[in-house]
């Protein structure tokens, strides 16, 4: 990591990034159409709160999870078809709202077959704007997803997006984060001239990926209004037996509740 400190990523050239970001997830999307992410059904092994039978709100209300950041749905329609599976009705399961910076992403979504406005809207947006306020209602939401989505985000905004989340949820409602975490692989691995700021890097496409420290999350989120529930480093592996690749990763995992009255 020294060595990256050797030769950063001029002023100028960060400043592009951030004013290019749009366009660089947009041609991400155009090169890997829906190919490149794998469905998370590990999701719900992580996260309890996304199963079916955990779905139906007290009040008999339908309850609302929004995934920020969806890609092409690689998160929100397997949920969607355990939900169809399973013959959940409209009050015991999820109704959906997904959003994401690169239009032709949403594209990808509203062309998927079990797109359903009964089910799911699909939108872009900034979220680090208010924008994401003209689709969806103050205080309405039950769960939001936030999963390797940060990360691509420049730290200046951080705060703005998790203010955003907490005015969307109803109190008590959770936000549900895995992100990078600090020394993954992918970290050390990159080469002087890719370092923006500290833990922010560029990578070969022009997108960027953060890596985030476990204090740092905890306070991003409590200094906003919500408790943290849960918030530790999950160590996995990256095994590929046929390209001999076995590398070891670090994720930062948490849970984090909105306070049903802030002090």
């Amino acid at each position: 990591m020294e060595e990256q400190n050797k030769r950063l990523v001029p002023e100028f050239k960060a400043n592009k990034l951030e004013i290019d970001a749009q366009r660089h997830w947009d041609l991400f999307y155009k090169r890997n159409e829906t190919r490149f992410f794998k469905d998370r059904h590990w999701t719900t092994r992580e996260f309890q709160e996304l199963l079916s039978e955990q779905q139906c709100s007290r009040s008999g209300q339908r309850r609302t999870l929004f995934e920020v950041g969806c890609g092409v749905g690689n998160l929100v329609f397997p949920l969607l078809e355990e939900q169809i599976k399973e013959q959940k009705s409209d009050e015991h399961g999820f109704y959906f709202y997904a959003c994401d910076f690169s239009p032709r992403a949403v594209d990808f979504v509203q062309a998927n077959a079990l797109y359903d406005s009964k089910h799911i809207t699909a939108f872009q947006c900034d979220i680090t704007t208010q924008q994401v306020h003209q689709h969806i209602t103050g205080e309405s939401l039950d769960v939001c997803t936030m999963i390797f989505v940060l990360s691509a985000i420049h730290p200046d905004k951080f705060t703005d997006v998790v203010q955003n989340l907490w005015k969307l949820l109803k109190p008590g409602g959770l936000v549900l984060f895995r992100d990078y975490g600090l020394y993954d692989m992918a970290q050390l691995r990159f080469k002087p001239g890719h370092k923006i700021a500290e833990n922010l890097y560029m990578r070969q496409d022009g997108t960027r990926s953060y890596y985030f420290e476990e204090q740092q999350l905890a306070q991003l989120f409590t200094s906003s209004g919500f408790e943290v529930l849960s918030n530790s480093y999950v160590h996995r592996r990256t095994l590929n037996l046929k390209e001999g690749i076995d590398v070891p990763r670090i994720f930062l995992q948490g849970k984090f509740r909105k306070r049903t009255a802030v002090h």
